[in-house]
Order: structure tokens, then C-alpha cells, then sequence
């Protein structure tokens, strides 16, 4: 049964930074994406990065670009997200997700996702 558990979410303050984790299992195949979204009370639920595993291609959202980075580490099944220079509209629950194929940062593309990790960016 495939399974996504996040981890790492937690209170930071404006300009800090944090790691989450998406530890994948339950599946073998290697030509797969990973995506991380984030959801803010009261808006739609939005993409973030997602990295394709098998080439390592990454997508970024412009509002994340050049302060998060995503990678992977194939031999654990585990992909990262290092989270740089946190701001206050980053505060959200972050979710992890996984679809058959290439990267595309669209939600309604995944089909398996974790349980979600909160990110809260305050002083």
C-alpha cells in the first residue's frame, strides 16, 4: 500500500528556515513524481515544487523560487524540502503527494497524499 508520511513543519519566525520530509513507501517503481503543496486557511490548495525522481527535474512556483529547494534521496524514498527566508504568507499546511509519471505541479494530477504538515512563519 503506497504511503506518504511528512514531517518537519513547526513555528518559525519571518526569515528563518526549515526542512520538511516526505518518506514514500509501498512502492517500487522509479518513474514517479513527488509534488509538495501548501494550503492557507480559507484559500485553495496550491503548488509548490514538485521533482520528477527518476531524472531529478524540478518545478518551482514563482513565490518560492530562489528561497526553497527540493531533492531526493532515492535510496531512502525520501524527498526534501529546504525552506529558506521563511516569510509570513509561507504559513500553511504542506502536503506531500505522489503520481505516476513526470513532474506537473497541478493538484489534481496526484493521487496518493500524506496527511500534512503545519508551517507556521511568525515573530
Amino acid at each position: 500500500q503506497l504511503q506518504l508520511v511528512e514531517s518537519g513543519g513547526g513555528l518559525v519566525q519571518p526569515g528563518g528556515s526549515l526542512r520538511l520530509s516526505c518518506a514514500a513507501s509501498g512502492f517500487t517503481l522509479d518513474y514517479y513524481a513527488i509534488g509538495w503543496f501548501r494550503q492557507a486557511p480559507g484559500k485553495e490548495r496550491e503548488g509548490v515544487s514538485c521533482i520528477s525522481v527518476s531524472d531529478g527535474s524540478t518545478y518551482y512556483a514563482d513565490s518560492v523560487k530562489d528561497r526553497f529547494t527540493i531533492s531526493r534521496d532515492n535510496a531512502k524514498n525520501i524527498v526534501y524540502l529546504q525552506m529558506n527566508s521563511l516569510k509570513p504568507e509561507d504559513t500553511a499546511v504542506y502536503y506531500c503527494a505522489q503520481r505516476w509519471g513526470p513532474c506537473i505541479p497541478e493538484v489534481q494530477r496526484y493521487d496518493y497524499w500524506g496527511q500534512g504538515t503545519q508551517v507556521t512563519v511568525s515573530s
